[in-house]
């Protein structure tokens, strides 16, 4: 049975590299980077052969606890993470628990994580290959270790899987996920400020690591070839303790879904009136307004556009921290850039529930305008507010005209473009319920392609009022700002109506296509 999973393991990821070129192609590039840094990483851990067996203890525990915390938490925000052995597959087959269990944990070290966690632990054994003792305990410490990622990694997704499937936590996962990655440059200036100021009190914590289910395990030969044999015991009974500790949770969270499973993460809920349909004047734009109100604030694919703008300021404020305060003020037009590109893939998010539209003769002018008008009483009020605390930081009042313009232009041309693309380029995109950060397969050189064209055909179409707001910005002339505001109004509002009137024009003549394509891909 065990084998039976492996073959089964490495039979689904060559079938999912068959489905598409690009996939394929994204992963080469993908094992192309795993591989450097792998690298870096295996030549960091041998040149830890010839350093004192004090310091190669605190680097080899420090990043042997990193490792395990990663296993441990990853899986849970990252919620689009594909698990082609999802043990509820298995609850109608009487397959026995101890088999599942082992096989299900060796095919977690099939795939790029599991097999660069393998080569880092074989690498620790290098570092500790000063005697046969310590290389007995590294080898040893290497197998906990992996255990330890391996089955914590089981453990906590299996036991918290009803927590992990609902709506509210994947919501919060994609703010855990998308703000730490915006945020690595200032993240990483302030852990290398805090390393120089504490690097007298990493020892002090590597060796509180050691005696916790994080660092025993990388911690062991660090024990034995300090002499501390007490303590390399301790620290091998408190490893071993944890494996059996994390095998015994995944067990019983294992034997709960297999009898049980989890329902989809759906629970009826009461609503009371109509919610944003009861406070919209009637008319079907304003309907379809409405209905794309509720996506927005429901919707994870939707919200994943509005966590990255929050962000915008915090980062513009830590590149300019030591040079021109001034470019804080590209947050407003940045943050009119997504906002307006935000639905250019609403169509293919509908989904199957794009028929409603269809069955229900939706014009295409009330459909490409309740879609902008909805994006835009979210958005007008953003970008209002980014532009008057961006001046108000810079200090340049005189400014605020051509900002104001400026990003008022961006965001009407690209509602305006975006209802076009929509109705002519629809694309793979993650299903209504999935993560925001879920790749379909066949989607990655399609997606680039529109994102490509679009954001350059958006460029093109901005630069009368980028232009302006640049020269008023510059030259400090108030004139031109107020010239760049009244641009950027017309200009972006004749746009926007050009693009709703075309996507219109599409849609009417494209619904039963769109339909057909939305379908297909659900």
């Amino acid at each position: 049975m065990v084998a039976h999973l492996l073959r089964l393991k490495l039979t689904l990821l060559r079938n999912g590299l068959r489905r598409s070129a690009w996939q394929l192609v994204g992963l080469a590039f993908g094992a192309l980077y795993a591989v450097g840094v792998l690298l870096i990483a295996v030549g960091g851990l041998v040149a830890l052969r010839f350093v004192p067996s004090p310091d190669a203890a605190v680097v080899v525990t420090l990043a042997g606890s990193a490792l395990v915390l990663g296993w441990w938490v990853v899986p849970l925000v990252a919620t689009g993470v594909d698990s082609t052995l999802d043990p509820q597959r298995f609850a109608t087959y009487a397959v026995p628990r101890r088999p599942l269990l082992t096989g299900l944990a060796l095919a977690g070290l099939v795939g790029v994580p599991g097999a660069v966690t393998t080569v880092l632990a074989l690498g620790t054994v290098v570092s500790w290959a000063r005697g046969p003792a310590t290389v007995v305990a590294a080898v040893v410490g290497a197998v906990l270790g992996v255990a330890t990622c391996v089955v914590g990694a089981r453990a906590t997704t299996a036991t918290l899987a009803g927590v992990v499937g609902s709506r509210r936590f994947r919501d919060s996962a994609a703010v855990l996920v998308v703000v730490p990655l915006m945020l690595v440059g200032p993240i990483l200036t302030a852990l290398g400020g805090l390393l120089a100021a504490g690097v007298d009190a990493l020892p002090g914590v590597a060796r509180a690591l050691s005696w916790t289910p994080l660092g025993a395990a990388w911690a062991l030969p660090g024990a034995v070839a300090a002499g501390e044999w007490v303590g390399a015991l301790g620290r091998l009974v408190v490893a071993c303790a944890t494996v059996a500790l994390l095998a015994a949770a995944w067990s019983r969270a294992l034997t709960r879904a297999l009898v049980q499973p989890p329902s989809s993460g759906r629970s009826a809920s009461r609503s009371r009136g109509l919610g944003a349909f009861g406070r919209v004047p009637a008319g079907p734009t304003w309907a379809v307004a409405a209905r794309c109100l509720v996506y927005w604030r429901r919707d994870p694919r939707y919200a994943g556009s509005l966590v990255v703008v929050p962000v915008l300021p915090l980062v513009l404020a830590f590149v300019s921290a030591d040079g021109s305060r001034a470019l804080m003020l590209v947050a407003a037009p940045v943050a009119a850039l997504l906002l307006g590109w935000a639905i250019s893939a609403d169509i293919a998010f509908d989904s199957t529930a794009f028929a409603l539209h269809v069955s229900s003769a939706v014009p295409g002018a009330a459909d490409r305008a309740g879609r902008a008008l909805a994006a835009g009483l979210i958005a007008v009020p953003v970008v209002v507010v980014f532009a008057v605390g961006s001046v108000w930081w810079v200090g340049r009042w005189s400014d605020l005209a051509p900002v104001l313009g400026a990003s008022l232009g961006i965001l009407l041309t690209g509602l305006g473009l975006s209802s076009v693309i929509s109705t002519r380029f629809v694309y793979p995109v993650p299903l209504p319920g999935q993560s925001p950060f879920a790749t379909p397969s066949g989607s990655l050189g399609v997606s680039m392609l529109t994102q490509l064209l679009g954001f350059g055909a958006l460029t093109v179409l901005v630069l009368p009022e980028v232009v302006l707001a640049t020269v008023a910005v510059v030259g400090g002339s108030v004139l031109l700002g107020v010239v760049t505001l009244l641009v950027g109004l017309v200009l972006g509002g004749a746009l926007l109506v050009g693009g709703l009137l075309l996507g219109a024009r599409w849609y009417d003549r494209r619904s039963p296509e769109l339909l057909q394509q939305v379908t297909a891909m659900a």
